[in-house]
């Protein structure tokens, strides 16, 4: 992990901090007036996020955090954050506002998808339809719903560049969260892809992954995996828990099967998506066929002693 300076297209005082699939990227405004970062990273990189902002800011202060959504991976540094800038206003999208402001963790998804988040919070709202300044441009705020309801993207119509959060990645997107739970989300990623077309941007600025300035191809990619997953909601739903797999074994690198186990059970979305997908089948013997999966395909490894990364 890294970060990349602004490069050609990207607007002189924006640098992205590109980073693994643990964390989301993180993108630093250095403004005339005002420092701002968008999504904050993972709980467990947080102490990295921190280094990664005072490379570039040195002595002056970070003024604003923005989360693009409330997912783990985008906002698990806020709480850091806040601690090391007193004065940091905290801006997100206002749909989980009020779970925010009491800290449910039943309506939060970080306890439902066995992740971690610090306790934060937050000074205003991210409200779709608006604008706000960021590097002393004004950069819109648009809701994108599908990888999860409450998502927004931000565009900047001078430079054209999109910071398309899990909206949209080189080769693909997010995980359909509500789709799983029941909720229809596939159209939803379709009407934001729409969108993004729409805005036409020049390059983008992905929650994962390298900028990318090939949108047209981007886009023909995601809309080319989504029709398979409509198609089949089966592969979606085994590939949404190998991810939650995976996700957890990067975090940990290593972890016994007492542990795994107790992991797996007390993860409500494995058992919530295995009563919806696959009734037919126990958890164990669901988990145990995943985790085969992931270390056929060389992204697990397994022995006497538990399981590990790869």
């Amino acid at each position: 992990m890294g970060h990349e300076e602004a490069s050609a297209g990207l607007p002189a005082n924006v640098v992205v901090f590109e980073r693994g699939w643990l964390s989301s990227n993180n993108i630093l405004f250095v403004g005339a007036e005002e420092t701002a970062l968008v999504d904050t990273g993972y709980a467990t990189h947080a102490d990295q996020t921190l280094a990664l902002v005072e490379s570039v800011l040195g002595e002056r202060p970070l003024d604003r955090v923005l989360n693009t959504h409330l997912h783990s991976d985008h906002c698990g540094g806020n709480a850091a954050l806040q601690q090391r800038y007193p004065s940091l206003r905290t801006d997100i999208p206002p749909g989980e506002a009020a779970l925010v402001e009491r800290w449910d963790v039943q309506g939060l998804s970080f306890l439902a998808t066995g992740q971690s988040c610090p306790r934060f919070g937050f000074t205003g709202l991210l409200e779709p339809g608006t604008e706000c300044l960021l590097g002393d441009s004004a950069w819109q705020v648009h809701g994108a719903p599908g990888h999860d309801p409450h998502s927004v993207i931000l565009f900047d119509p001078a430079s054209q560049t999109l910071i398309s959060a899990d909206a949209l990645w080189e080769n693909g997107f997010g995980i359909a969260f509500p789709e799983l739970m029941g909720e229809p989300s596939f159209a939803d990623i379709g009407a934001t892809l729409d969108l993004i077309e729409k805005l036409a941007p020049r390059q983008v600025i992905p929650g994962h992954g390298g900028v990318f300035a090939d949108v047209d191809r981007a886009l023909e990619t995601a809309r080319k995996r989504l029709a398979g997953l409509e198609r089949d909601p089966l592969k979606h739903a085994r590939h949404a828990l190998k991810v939650l797999m995976k996700f957890k074994l990067l975090e940990l690198q290593a972890v016994s099967w007492g542990e795994w186990a107790g992991w797996l059970l007390g993860t409500p979305y494995f058992e919530r998506i295995r009563a919806r997908f696959f009734a037919d089948e126990s958890l164990d013997a669901l988990t145990n066929d995943l985790l085969s999966e992931l270390v056929a395909a060389g992204a697990a490894q397994s022995d006497a002693f538990g399981v590990r990364n790869a």
